[in-house]
């Protein structure tokens, strides 16, 4: 029941937002053809298809016919816009460096004595 439900509910989406609804023409295309062939019987339904979908759509005397055909005209249609934006690419920033020649680096405290610091890491503890 869930995929039945689910197949109508996508059935019903797509003939409403999109141009499968033009499927449901289809027939209208074979009666068409039907009277394309009374005026001609030598045509083949590949001619009719290409006169009638390869050719744009001429204004000749079956014309209000030939827009009831699927897929000739957009109608009843949705459109949906999803635009999609492509960030630009901006410069490198750059920020001007400056040295000074007298700018001392001092890696260190100045007050801290590190030797010191560092023979008493590794010694016992003591009693209190």
């Amino acid at each position: 029941m869930k995929k039945f439900t689910a197949i109508l509910l996508l059935t019903a989406y797509l003939f409403s937002t999109t141009e499968l609804h033009q499927l449901l023409k289809i027939p209208v295309i074979f009666e068409h053809f039907d009277e394309h062939l009374k005026e001609n019987k030598s045509i083949s339904f590949l001619q009719f298809l290409d006169m009638h979908y390869m050719h744009g759509s001429p204004r000749d005397k079956d014309y209000s016919e030939d827009m009831k055909l699927p897929f000739k005209t957009a109608d009843n249609c949705t459109a949906m816009i999803s635009p999609v934006l492509v960030p630009q690419v901006l410069p490198a920033l750059t920020i001007p460096v400056t040295f000074s020649a007298e700018t001392k680096l001092q890696a260190f405290y100045p007050g801290f004595n590190h030797s010191a610091y560092l023979s008493s890491i590794w010694q016992p503890p003591k009693a209190c």
